[in-house]
């Protein structure tokens, strides 16, 4: 009898644990689909401008940077600096814009003011600008400003663009300034 109350006790047991896991594999979460997730790559295109390198660099010409460039790295992809550059004429922080023209003067050239004691109207800080007669802060500030939305100067009749500049004031500067 012994031996039959153990063989009910195993059977149950048995039944008990085929039972339990039967509930359980059908309790479970169906497998989740499969899906398959698109991947998309995105690229980026540099923008990139062209500006002239001209003077005292090793290899002048057209060059090609990203838009945001400055002058130094203008100058960079032109090979850099030949020896005897005269970097105080040039200001390598400045931001170029396509067209730019960029003119690195060697030994001996005359500094920022364009030689003949003229002012360059496209090299001249504000404080230089102001040097000149009729110029006080607030139009040298124009005329860096406009310099800087529009490129540099192509004639001195450009000033007449500059907002508090007409024909008397250009008259006054026309022998005082020039373009390089």
């Amino acid at each position: 009898m012994w031996n039959e109350g153990r063989r009910v006790v195993t059977v149950v047991a048995g039944l008990g644990v085929l039972v339990g896991g039967v509930m359980g594999w059908s309790a479970r979460e169906p497998p989740s689909p499969v899906v398959a997730q698109e991947r998309t790559f995105t690229t980026t295109v540099e923008a990139r401008i062209r500006v002239h390198v001209a003077g005292w660099v090793l290899s002048p010409g057209v060059v090609e940077v990203p838009e945001g460039s400055i002058v130094a790295e203008a100058v960079e992809a032109a090979g850099g600096l030949r020896p005897g550059a005269v970097v105080e004429g040039i200001n390598l922080a400045a931001p170029v814009r396509a067209g730019d023209q960029i003119v690195v003067p060697g030994p001996g050239a005359e500094p920022a003011d364009g030689g003949g004691g003229r002012v360059s109207l496209n090299r001249a800080t504000a404080e230089e600008l102001e040097s000149l007669p009729g110029v006080g802060p607030v139009l040298a500030a124009r005329i860096v400003a406009y310099r800087d939305q529009n490129g540099p100067f192509t004639e001195i009749e450009d000033l007449l663009d500059v907002p508090g500049i007409g024909e008397a004031i250009l008259a006054s500067l026309r022998d005082l300034v020039s373009l390089p």
